[in-house]
């Protein structure tokens, strides 16, 4: 069955409780290619009675899950990991045509996500708690961790795989149970991930396609314990202010506007090429994309002329075919991108390259990558997410000044400076504002072992790491009095020579 045939066949399905079935909500939308504008299929919203069963199912299954020994749950993600790893091709293609990347990204994705299975079958195992000493005789002190429970993940387009790989492995090697809702523009990408999953509890893995509503359905449900959420700071504020009522546990992952600091003593070629890289990849569609180049005046005028050579260079089209740059996800992304350029060049940027739809596709979402420089700080597409394929180049005199700069935003997600001086790569790592930051390298070089982290309006809580793991742990301090015996020195009757003596 080709993967045109696949789609037509899921068409119109959610996986409930370990299997696909049609489903029964009235809203939805067509899947469409971003390269062709074809119909690849039609989606079905999950409706909320049908949320309703999943959480039950979930709960159900979640049981069973924590139930089973550590060993045993650390076997069952690795089955996970190499089932993500046979799949690869599948579900690489499908990706690739709901949304756009190159086949190559969709591919790494798919492996990123194995990755982490493997790392939190291990780390989650690793410990479960700490021995504390009692501050009583014969007492026994630890602090054990235990799961949230159930767990919802509200996905964006952009990395369909690897941002439930990274969430989902840690919160099934927590204990929980996890309920997807997918991106309107990759659900079928997610409906094919599920096989990966069904060999473990029925009902342990879930996905409900679904937009606004479903989104809704799943994080305000009282048997939800725990919302992973990664898309726009609007949709962050709306979850978080659900998850406050209940005080349920939430992982926010929101906007970035990345800073990438290029200064003298940096190697020039490797920072250009990262630059091409971090501002490029996916079409830009990238939490953690270059988004505001800030480069030192001694450098400038060379690292724009080598960077508009690189890029021009990047091979535009159908991310099936020998290419650098697909499409972007969606016409609605496009034409957000595009107003974002045309007030960039109103507030005086001048467009060194690209700056509009590549000459010669008459189908399909595509935009040249374009370089916008003589850009200052006060314009609107160095304050604000671009999230497209665009490089906003910002001259600067010093170090001093690029730090500021680069801290003067809203967001804070990840950094990128290139620099062969100890003193400024320290300072950028004590002073940048951010989650992240690379030191001569870029974004998507993440460890599966260290913490991805917003700060300010990029979000709240990890992923990856032990701090990943406990974002979907609780944890419960125990105190055992093996002995068993009367603690004279606090209970009743209280001692006369202790009262009150005036």
């Amino acid at each position: 069955m080709t993967m045109l045939e696949t789609f037509r066949d899921i068409s119109g399905h959610i996986y409930i409780d370990g299997a696909l079935r049609k489903g029964t909500g009235t809203d939805g939308c067509d899947a469409i290619d971003p390269a062709t504008e074809a119909v690849n299929g039609r989606i079905t919203f999950t409706s909320p009675v049908e949320v309703d069963e999943a959480v039950a199912v979930a709960r159900r299954a979640q049981k069973i899950w924590n139930r089973m020994n550590g060993l045993a749950r650390s076997e069952e993600l690795h089955e996970v990991a190499r089932r993500l790893r046979e799949a690869m091709p599948k579900l690489a293609e499908a990706a690739t045509r709901e949304m756009g990347k190159p086949n190559k990204e969709s591919a790494n994705e798919v492996w990123w996500a194995a990755s982490t299975f493997d790392y939190y079958a291990e780390i989650a195992r690793h410990e479960a708690g700490r021995v504390a000493g009692p501050i009583v005789d014969g007492d026994f002190h630890v602090a054990t961790k235990h799961p949230l429970g159930v767990v919802g993940i509200i996905l964006p387009f952009n990395f369909p795989f690897v941002l439930f790989g990274w969430e989902a492995s840690a919160a099934l090697g927590a204990g929980n149970a996890v309920i997807m809702k997918p991106s309107e523009l990759c659900s079928f990408s997610s409906l094919l991930l599920m096989e990966c999953f069904d060999h473990l509890p029925t009902g342990l893995v879930q996905c409900i396609p679904g937009a606004l509503e479903t989104g809704k359905a799943l994080v305000g449900h009282d048997g939800v314990d725990g919302i992973a959420f990664t898309g726009s700071v609007e949709g962050g504020r709306a979850v978080a202010r659900t998850c406050a009522d209940s005080f349920k546990r939430v992982l926010i992952e929101a906007s970035g506007n990345d800073p990438f600091l290029v200064m003298p003593s940096a190697e020039l070629e490797i920072a250009t090429q990262a630059a091409v890289f971090a501002s490029f990849a996916n079409c830009g569609q990238v939490c953690t994309s270059a988004e505001r180049l800030y480069i030192h005046d001694a450098i400038h005028d060379r690292f724009v002329d080598e960077v508009t050579q690189l890029a021009s260079r990047l091979r535009i089209g159908n991310g099936l075919d020998k290419v650098d740059i697909g499409p972007m996800a969606a016409q609605r992304e496009r034409d957000r991108f595009e107003e974002i350029l045309a007030r960039a060049t109103a507030e005086g940027a001048k467009v060194a390259l690209g700056g509009s739809r590549p000459a010669g596709f008459n189908q399909g979402f595509f935009h040249s990558p374009t370089i916008l420089t003589d850009c200052t700080p006060d314009m609107e597409i160095l304050n604000n997410e671009s999230f497209g394929p665009v490089m906003p180049i910002c001259r600067v005199s010093s170090f001093d000044e690029a730090l500021d700069l680069a801290n003067r935003s809203r967001f804070g997600l990840g950094s990128c400076i290139f620099t062969n001086d100890l003193g400024e790569s320290m300072r950028a790592i004590n002073e940048l504002e951010a989650g992240m930051t690379w030191v001569n390298a870029t974004a998507l070089q993440d460890s599966d072992a260290g913490p991805f982290s917003g700060w300010k309006l990029s979000g709240t809580g990890s992923q990856l790491g032990s701090e990943g793991l406990d974002q979907f742990r609780r944890t419960k301090f125990n105190m055992v009095d093996h002995e068993n015996k009367p603690a004279d020195f606090w209970w009743f009757p209280y001692q006369d020579e202790e009262a009150y003596t005036g």
